[in-house]
């Protein structure tokens, strides 16, 4: 029994038991591959795999309790690699966050801005895609950290902590006739065509959800993944947009209008880091976790000491969130204005 064999067998669970992907990753054959994991079940006495000709169809009983130990096993290994490079490369290494395109354009910039003046030497990849891309890329060990609203919380595998709290804004053009009203209802909002999120990203099963709650039947008649694009559409006169209040944050006064008064129906969600469970991150990515919700202690998020993890209490609207991480500079001349 070696790593190799216990890597193959891993592999073959993250890509869907084909071995001729397992044998593309790993840069090796496909014959070689089904050796060694043959040898593997030889030495154990019973097959992990069920077979259908040379194919691989599906984990036996056993073969699931076998692949549960080996990520385990792997897991503490890479603890051990990152243990020593605590020690050896303190502040140089590579951070791979995955998140989704409102966290990856409206939130993680200025903390970014931070992180980097403290690690210069450490390069950071953005994977970006659905929440649930999110998710399955920090359980197959793809990426350090997740951030996201949705599905993160869903997965056993992954420890999540929340950021802070946002709601949704309808957006209009200017001189828009919702803006005359002091208090827009939901069915204000749907007398007019929606634009929004696709299921599954930036808090959509909140919007859904108002609707349904309030009776109200919206004419849904675009979506789109990110809020720019979102926002491209609502400014040629398609419809009213739906977005999280943070895509409105840069936005020119010229351009688009948060309808004042409407997120009050569409409830608060929350943006949440997740990080795999019982995997030690390198010391810098604990402090980029710390960045994204300064309520977390870095250290005991890390397990260097012990104490209290986070203050619940503690846990800020966007807004503050948001004054927290601009810089200094830019705070003053807003206090001044």
């Amino acid at each position: 029994m070696n790593f190799q064999q216990l890597k193959y067998v891993r592999a073959a669970v993250q890509n869907n038991l084909n071995l001729t992907e397992v044998a593309n990753v790993l840069f090796t054959s496909q014959s070689g591959v089904s050796k060694q994991i043959k040898e593997l079940e030889a030495e154990l006495g019973f097959e992990i795999f069920v077979r259908r000709g040379k194919r691989l169809v599906g984990i036996t009983p056993a073969g699931e309790n076998v692949v549960r130990v080996i990520n385990s096993l792997l897991a503490e290994a890479d603890n051990l690699k990152r243990l020593s490079e605590q020690f050896t490369q303190e502040d140089h290494g590579r951070l791979i966050i995955a998140t989704t395109h409102n966290q990856a354009r409206y939130v993680i910039p200025p903390t970014l801005l931070h992180f980097t003046s403290l690690y210069p030497n450490v390069e950071i990849e953005l994977r970006q895609g659905s929440p649930k891309y999110v998710a399955e890329t920090l359980v197959r060990g793809e990426a350090d950290i997740g951030v996201a609203t949705e599905a993160v919380d869903a997965f056993p595998e992954l420890e999540t902590h929340p950021c802070f709290t946002w709601e949704h804004v309808a957006v209009v053009p200017p001189h828009h006739p919702l803006l005359d009203k002091a208090d827009p209802t939901l069915a204000d909002i749907a007398e007019y065509p929606i634009i929004t999120y696709n299921p599954g990203f930036s808090g959509r099963s909140k919007i859904d959800a108002a609707f349904e709650a309030a009776g109200v039947a919206p004419d849904v008649r675009l979506t789109a993944t990110d809020a720019d694009v979102i926002k491209a559409y609502v400014e040629l006169g398609l419809g009213v947009g739906i977005v999280a209040q943070m895509a409105m944050t840069d936005q020119p006064s010229e351009g688009l209008i948060a309808v004042p008064g409407s997120n009050g129906p569409f409830g608060i969600s929350t943006t949440k880091v997740a990080i795999p469970r019982g995997v030690l991150l390198r010391n810098y990515a604990y402090r980029f976790v710390e960045a994204l919700a300064p309520h977390l202690d870095s250290a005991v998020l890390s397990g260097a000491r012990r104490g209290a993890l986070n203050r619940p209490e503690a846990l800020l609207p966007f807004s503050d969130w948001r004054d927290l991480h601009l810089p200094r500079e830019t705070v003053a001349l807003a206090a001044i204005g």
